[in-house]
C-alpha cells in the first residue's frame, strides 16, 4: 500500500499549496532591491513554490511561504534579489 497525501508535491494542488506556512525553517531569505528591479518577472516565473508576488513596480517573495532556495536570486538578470542569512529568532 502506498502512502498518499494531498501535500505530496508543491505543485500537486494549487488550492492547498499556500495554506501551510513553510517560511519559518529557511536559512536564508531573498531581499529585493526595489530600485534595481527591472520588473521583468523572471523571479516570478522561476520560483518553484510560486511565492513571488508582483508588487506593482517590483517583485518580492512572500516570506510566509518562501523556503530560501535562492532560485529567484539566480534568475534575476540585474542582481536585484540578494540572499541574506536569517537571523536567529527573527
Amino acid at each position: 500500500m502506498r502512502f498518499h497525501s494531498p501535500f505530496e508535491g508543491a505543485w500537486a494542488d494549487p488550492e492547498t499549496m499556500h495554506t501551510i506556512r513553510t517560511g519559518d525553517w529557511r536559512l536564508q531569505r531573498p531581499v529585493t532591491r526595489q530600485a534595481r528591479c527591472s520588473h521583468c518577472g523572471l523571479c516570478y516565473l522561476f520560483c518553484p513554490t510560486g511565492c513571488v508576488r508582483d508588487r506593482g513596480r517590483h517583485f518580492s517573495a512572500d516570506l510566509d511561504f518562501c523556503k530560501g532556495c535562492g532560485v529567484c536570486a539566480r534568475a534575476c538578470p540585474v542582481s536585484a534579489v540578494l540572499m541574506v542569512e536569517e537571523e536567529a529568532g527573527a
